[in-house]
């Protein structure tokens, strides 16, 4: 391997580490942001449910970004958002101002999530999924370390804004890292993506529908956990640790599935696998939430990890083209995380209506075998017949 794709790796692996630690730091601080912004549960779901739902707006905007921008400079102007948005935290006094920086944040890594599977892509055509298994790996490291460091930050420095502005320094390195490490932008001789073309395609419905419910999961136990944990009597800091491990886990399962997946042509027996996951982690926090949270939790990380990685993977394998496979996974992740990002107010909903988390529990162990069963479908002889070369729009 060169320096240079050395220098690429690593511009990648900072790049992803700063997409979840704003949302991972929310829970574990969420018992002093609240009275403190006036925010309740509904409220504080807010902080999730934006990044997301702008995280699924923007990224059917990457195809166009990247044929207007480029992708380099779309990237670089994206972290710029995620160091600036961080920043902006420490001085924020409302409910309404700390959702405008989630929208902020939201924006930037919508964009990021949008345009570098398509770079890893078209850099490392013969590692996808090694390089990808790196950077989901890190981006769920990124939660990690949001929800460990943040309560720290905020006990260190006396007041709560502390524990989400650090994040703003990560940011800034990740600008600089990537101005000088990314690839240059070059031109495009065959226009822009035809984007409704895909659309029309029923599979990217499929794919779009699968990532969104099992990222649904994630984007709920991102801001609910630690209140969950709370609850029972945890403190800020134990209930961010616990986070903490559940973002690990899926940190080293999104590095090491890939790996382990890429020997079979077939990635849904792996699939499969990170579900039974994820329902033995959703049951565990309904039924038995004090019986062992912690091996519970790391069971529910290592599934969310390891399925989010072998569905961008999935998605990049169905088209040969970087650009176009890039394409598909911005759009996949569009649609996924529009629809992730409503789980967590609507278990808002539902712990203001029963007094307690297990329905929403619940509602995501059923998300998990729906998923379960529409990946039948999403075999490698597949491919080629449900998304076809897709012409490009002059």
């Amino acid at each position: 391997m060169t320096v240079k794709a050395r220098w690429l790796l690593l511009a990648v692996a900072l790049i992803a580490l700063n997409l979840r630690p704003f949302m991972a730091g929310i829970g574990p601080l969420a018992a002093d942001i609240g009275p403190h912004t006036g925010l309740g549960l509904k409220g504080l779901a807010l902080l999730t449910l934006v990044p997301m739902l702008l995280m699924g707006v923007f990224a059917f905007a990457g195809p166009w970004l990247q044929g207007r921008f480029g992708a380099r400079r779309a990237v670089v102007a994206a972290l710029v958002l995620l160091a600036v948005g961080s920043a902006l935290r420490l001085f924020t006094q409302s409910g309404w101002q700390l959702v405008g920086t989630a929208a902020l944040l939201g924006l930037g890594a919508a964009v990021v999530q949008a345009l570098l599977p398509g770079i890893v892509k078209r850099q490392f055509p013969r590692h996808v999924g090694v390089v990808m298994g790196l950077y989901s790996a890190m981006l769920m490291g990124g939660g990690a370390l949001g929800a460990q460091v943040a309560p720290r930050m905020a006990a260190a420095g006396g007041d709560w804004h502390w524990g989400l502005a650090w994040m703003a320094l990560p940011a800034a390195l990740a600008v600089v890292l990537a101005s000088r490490s990314l690839p240059r932008d070059g031109a495009d001789p065959q226009g822009t993506l035809a984007v409704a073309a895909y659309l029309r395609r029923p599979r990217v419905w499929l794919l779009m529908l699968c990532f969104g419910l099992v990222n649904g999961g994630y984007s709920t136990v991102v801001a609910w956990l630690a209140p969950f944990y709370q609850e029972h009597g945890w403190s800020a800091a134990a209930s961010g640790s616990l986070l903490a491990v559940l973002a690990l886990c899926q940190a080293v399962a999104a590095l090491l599935l890939p790996m382990l997946a890429g020997r079979r042509e077939d990635r849904r027996p792996w699939l499969w696998f990170t579900l039974a996951l994820q329902a033995i982690g959703f049951t565990a926090l309904a039924l038995w939430p004090d019986a062992a949270p912690v091996a519970g939790v790391m069971l529910l990380g290592a599934g969310l990890g390891g399925c989010f990685a072998l569905s961008l993977i999935v998605a990049l394998e169905h088209l040969p083209d970087p650009a176009q496979a890039g394409a598909l996974s911005a759009l996949m992740q569009g649609g996924g995380f529009l629809l992730a990002a409503i789980p967590p107010w609507i278990v808002a909903v539902l712990r203001d209506a029963t007094g307690g988390f297990q329905a929403g529990w619940l509602m995501h162990l059923a998300c998990v075998a729906i998923v379960t069963v529409l990946y039948v479908r999403v075999a490698p002889a597949s491919y080629p017949g449900a998304i076809r070369l897709v012409p490009r729009a002059s």
